[in-house]
């Protein structure tokens, strides 16, 4: 049946669904024929007599009992109320919707003004604690601001997705997306969307990784940990320590922030007169980087003294095979990582590594991509880093 935009719903009362109320144009309620049974009855719950279910409170409701317009319970539930009605109303309106209890039906809201309150997080994989914690950090400032988030990890770290959303692209507001997932967003697709990238080049401009540069749309955002700082500091302590013959346990993916990891290294090693360094690579498994570290170490020439991994898990692939060649961890090889997962502290002995705060990186994605929607600058720079030193590094006992 084709309504007048009278006698239309307003976007922001509250879905009457199954024992909602129409009006019949008298100002009286009468209950939908939802409410009716397949025999054209109104349902009893099995007590014999009609009991219609009761009616969810609307915008209508809230604007009679407190003798206001809806446009003005609008106004005041949508926090604009000032300078548009008195304070005095704004606590009347209030007070009628907490006592009616009515709760404003959000999706009709979003629909009429054209947004959804959701971000899309890409990351490589949600089994990795880091990610985990990126999302948490994500999540919990979305929802401060009424916001939901959907994850998509990326099905191999950095290959290239099948396109989940093609078919609800409209209902994402924008997207916060891992640079080890970049790929991924080529097969998302969502050129559209207001971007954030996390740990990604800052240099390489925001068109290049999706956003469309459509005048008039926010363009992308970058939020970054301080990696060089970091890996400066691990370096420092190792070298400080007395170590010369370094050894680097790095991924076998490409990523923007494991360049900048293994160009710091390097600088530093280069550097230090005496120093030298041998990079080997491994997949992102203890297994890989055990057997890889096992060849680094029993291959002709001086043994590395210590290790430097890109990543936790490395790092223990890395202190395995220390052990397994009959080798003391940190008194023949030291060891160190990066990230700070539980894991580190689950090794023996701890590990020394770089602690990222995740949390952070995911409340600072959400808060970029906030103020990107908001056509507002992205402010602040990159996030400390901080080394925590354990019982993985010594200094060398055979230098």
């Amino acid at each position: 049946m084709t309504r007048t935009a009278d006698e239309a719903r307003d976007p922001d009362e509250g879905t009457g669904g199954p024992g909602g109320s129409r009006s019949d144009g008298a100002g009286a309620e009468r209950p939908r024929s939802a409410d009716r049974d397949r025999d054209g009855g109104t349902r009893d719950g099995g007590l014999g007599h009609s009991e219609p279910l009761p009616h969810r409170p609307t915008s209508k409701d809230v604007a009679r009992a407190a003798g206001v317009s809806q446009a003005s319970v609008s106004l005041v539930l949508g926090d604009k109320w000032r300078g548009r009605v008195s304070a005095d109303t704004a606590e009347r309106v209030r007070a009628a919707a907490v006592e009616l209890g009515y709760r404003p039906n959000v999706a009709a809201r979003n629909l009429r003004l054209g947004s959804t309150r959701t971000a899309l997080l890409v990351v490589p994989t949600l089994t990795n604690e880091f990610f985990a914690r990126v999302h948490e950090g994500a999540a919990a400032v979305a929802d401060r601001h009424g916001f939901g988030i959907v994850v998509y990890p990326s099905p191999d770290v950095t290959g290239r997705a099948r396109d989940p959303f093609a078919s609800a692209r409209s209902a994402l507001d924008g997207v916060i997306a891992s640079s080890m997932a970049a790929d991924a967003l080529a097969g998302i697709g969502g050129g559209d969307l207001p971007l954030v990238m996390l740990d990604s080049d800052p240099d390489d401009g925001n068109d290049a990784t999706g956003t469309s540069g459509r005048p008039g749309r926010p363009r992308g955002a970058t939020v970054n940990l301080d990696i060089a700082d970091g890996m400066r500091q691990t370096t420092a302590h190792l070298l400080g320590l007395g170590h010369r013959r370094l050894l680097h346990l790095a991924p076998d993916v490409t990523a923007w922030t494991f360049d900048v990891r293994a160009r710091e290294l390097a600088v530093a090693v280069t550097a230090t007169p005496g120093a030298t360094l041998r990079t080997v690579r491994a997949a992102f498994t203890v297994d890989a980087a055990r057997e890889a570290v096992e060849h680094a170490l029993t291959a002709p020439g001086p043994r590395p003294t210590a290790v430097v991994c890109d990543d936790d898990i490395l790092a223990a692939g890395a202190c395995k095979a220390v052990r397994r060649l009959g080798l003391r961890v940190p008194h023949d090889v030291s060891v160190t990582g990066f990230d700070d997962q539980s894991l580190a502290v689950a090794l023996d002995p701890e590990l020394t590594t770089v602690r990222l705060p995740a949390e952070q990186v995911g409340e600072r994605g959400m808060t970029a991509l906030l103020a990107l929607l908001g056509h507002r600058p992205v402010t602040g720079g990159d996030i400390p880093v901080r080394l925590i030193v354990r019982g993985s590094t010594a200094p060398p006992a055979h230098p």
